[in-house]
């Protein structure tokens, strides 16, 4: 495949600054052989958690933060809307092992410029680098499709269609809604509010039946609609 490399005005390759930031060291160092060996990209660094994802960003200005979805010290959408807040030049492509439709739905809610599966060919990673590098966006093609045929379905909530009242919920079940808003997962909820993964898993099927509710995506959206989410990233992300 032909990649089309810009020049400034020296003949010097201008370069996509990559900065990586996962929890898996092998998996990083991976990611960094890779995108070095690209003529039109450089790794400006590699961290381990997002608050390190966000402070390292600020540093270093990257083109394209390469974010992993499930790692420690924050959660994915508060991170996202961190670096695009402070830093309007840089793109945040997500990648992830989570297939379902929902975190799609959340990481683009919160700002991210594309959504990449771990278990993508290489060259498609590097083709979503490249596109929202561009200032495009690049989402998983199987995902995106799931969340159209869902919609066309009705299985995503209308904007029209009256809504529980969230007063029918309890503290915790409250506690966990706000939590699936901003794009925690399971594990991160169970160690936030410190349950165990099954406890949190009886918690999202009790909110889902009380709220009339088929899937995750619902839940999300309901969450946002009626604002129990409160946008405060920085206190999560920002040390």
């Amino acid at each position: 495949m032909l990649v089309a490399v810009a020049f400034d005005s020296e003949g010097i390759v201008q370069k996509i600054g990559v900065l990586i930031a996962d929890d898996h060291a092998i998996f990083r160092s991976g990611l960094r052989l890779l995108i070095d060996a690209q003529l039109d990209m450089a790794v400006l660094g590699d961290v381990a958690d997002y608050s390190s994802a966000v402070s390292r960003a600020v540093e270093s200005s990257p083109n394209v933060v390469l974010m992993d979805y499930s790692m420690p010290g924050g959660n994915t959408c508060h991170a996202i809307e961190a670096i695009r807040r402070r830093l309007t030049g840089s793109r945040v492509l997500v990648l992830s092992m989570h297939d379902d439709p929902a975190y799609l739905v959340a990481v683009m809610t919160a700002g991210a410029s594309g959504y990449v599966l771990k278990r993508s060919a290489d060259t498609e990673l590097l083709f979503a680098i490249r596109a929202v590098n561009r200032g495009e966006s690049y989402f998983d093609p199987h995902l995106v499709r799931a969340v159209v045929e869902r919609s066309l379905r009705g299985r995503v909530i209308d904007s029209t269609r009256q809504l529980p009242k969230s007063g029918r919920l309890t503290a915790r079940e409250q506690q966990v809604l706000e939590l699936v808003a901003s794009g925690h997962t399971n594990q991160q909820i169970a160690n936030r509010l410190v349950l165990s993964i099954k406890t949190v898993e009886s918690y999202r099927a009790r909110l889902m039946r009380k709220l009339r509710l088929t899937s995750r995506a619902e839940l999300f959206r309901y969450a946002r609609e009626t604002g129990l989410f409160a946008r405060d990233s920085a206190r999560d992300v920002i040390a």
